[in-house]
């Protein structure tokens, strides 16, 4: 059984000898984890800082610790970021948690032409929350220390200018000739992938990413949704840039 990681919510919080786990993260791992002492839980600020601890006394809703080792885990290069198009349903909470569970580094959800679902006004802040709080569990549960980035909601020319920014920018599409395996890598920097909504990317937004110096990608002989085709990509570039 894989030793649990808890998140806490800054890194000096990591400091000293011995920590306590309190507030959500503390009250889960007393009292619904029901971890006792003895028993070896990891801490992370999610941005690389590991504090390996052993409990030395379970309360009524945190944990006293005892720390055993310190160190840093370097952050995952190329960095991948997944530009996902609004799907509709949960179809965005699973499209995040297999994402963050395969290690995509940052998620950006695009608010694409042919979207069905579209976030406005306060549904934008409610949604967001929905999928940030999905990437800290999903990370935590993969035992992840560098945690996904959920973006801000993006346009189209968001999505255009993240494109032209990166080392090699794909979009999935399922008309493109050159497969996404064969594609060739950068030697570093990102790689944002396009993955489109329930209706495809427009042939619009095809043009203006391919102006931005997007590279449209087959991903595979089948039509995958949109919900499962990001993880998809992931697996495929991680394994092709070493990551896995």
């Amino acid at each position: 059984m894989s030793v649990p990681v808890f998140l806490a919510s800054r890194k000096h919080e990591l400091d000293g000898p011995e920590l306590t786990l309190d507030g959500p993260e503390g009250r889960h791992a007393a009292a619904v984890r029901r971890l006792r002492a003895g028993e070896r839980v990891d801490l992370t600020d999610g941005a690389g800082a590991v504090a390996e601890c052993v409990v030395r006394e379970a309360l009524k809703d945190s944990l006293r610790l005892d720390v055993l080792r310190r160190y840093e885990v370097p952050a995952p290069s190329p960095r991948l970021i997944v530009v996902q198009g609004l799907p509709k349903g949960d179809r965005g909470e699973l499209a995040v948690e297999m994402m963050t569970e395969a290690g995509v580094d940052v998620i950006v959800p695009w608010a694409a032409s042919r979207s069905i679902t579209q976030w406005k006004g306060d549904k934008v802040a409610k949604a967001l929350a929905r999928w940030r709080a999905t990437a800290r569990e999903a990370g935590k549960q993969a035992r992840r220390f560098h945690l996904a980035e959920v973006a801000e909601l993006a346009s189209t020319a968001r999505v255009e200018e993240l494109l032209a920014g990166a080392a090699l920018g794909l979009v999935l599409h399922e008309e493109a000739a050159e497969p996404l395996s064969g594609v060739a890598l950068p030697p570093g920097g990102d790689i944002v992938v396009v993955v489109g909504p329930e209706g495809g990317v427009s042939e619009e937004e095809l043009a203006r990413f391919r102006a931005a110096k997007a590279v449209p990608v087959l991903l595979g002989p089948t039509v995958l949704r949109t919900s499962t085709a990001g993880v998809a990509a992931a697996s495929v570039l991680l394994t092709r840039t070493g990551r896995w």
